[in-house]
């Protein structure tokens, strides 16, 4: 078993939660409410700011050379790829990039970059890999199940595109790189007596990732 896979069947209420959330059925369904993904897309550029800074960390706690190189290529998803799809989506309500980037973080958004960032600093590579894993290996995992699951409806789903991004090959073939990438380096860090500490971050990260979708159904209370 990998270790993603042992660390997902450790935090299996958190995981579910997270994966099965509301904001994620009614996502897939097109059924979620505009002012909803709109605040979650705003917040989710700002976090992947923060996510960028987080991949310049692990090159920093990079061990090797290849190491380095798998980090960077985070960073530049992120930067040249995930963004631009935000930016894309949210052209549609006349938002470009300096308003996105002028808008102010939410708590989630915060407590979760900012949890990231502090595993990343006080831990080596794995401690910063296993913080990240639940948001780059659980994304591919929900975009590929939503696709599945509403094949045939999707031609009218408000929200296709981003299903489509993270349930295409790209963002598959990366998260896989990324599950590939912890495992070597596990390869080297990880001991038995270590699991339960990393087994902790990724509970921890799987229920920040839930909030950050509970933030986004919850802007639509908040606008009513």
């Amino acid at each position: 078993m990998d270790l993603f896979q042992r660390l997902k069947g450790d935090a299996e209420r958190e995981w579910s939660a997270y994966v099965s959330h509301e904001f994620v059925g009614r996502l897939g369904a097109g059924s979620l409410p505009e002012a909803c993904f709109r605040h979650y897309l705003i917040q989710d550029y700002l976090f992947l700011i923060q996510f960028a800074r987080a991949y310049a960390l692990g090159i920093y706690k990079s061990p090797t050379v290849d190491d380095m190189r798998a980090s960077l290529e985070g960073v530049k998803a992120i930067l040249d790829v995930e963004l631009d799809l935000h930016i894309e989506m949210c052209a549609g309500w006349g938002m470009c990039r300096d308003m996105i980037e002028a808008s102010e973080e939410d708590r989630p958004t915060m407590a979760y970059t900012r949890f990231v960032l502090e595993t990343g600093m006080a831990g080596d590579l794995l401690d910063l890999q296993v913080a990240l894993a639940p948001c780059i290996i659980g994304y591919a995992e929900i975009g590929a199940d939503l696709e599945k699951r509403y094949a045939g409806d999707l031609a009218d789903n408000p929200y296709r595109r981003w299903i489509a991004e993270y349930a295409g090959d790209m963002y598959q073939e990366l998260a896989k790189d990324f599950g590939d990438w912890m495992d070597r380096t596990a390869e080297i860090y990880l001991t038995e007596a270590r699991f339960p500490r990393l087994a902790t971050i990724f509970r921890k990260a799987s229920i920040l990732e839930a909030d950050f979708w509970q933030m986004g159904l919850d802007a639509e209370a908040a606008r009513v």
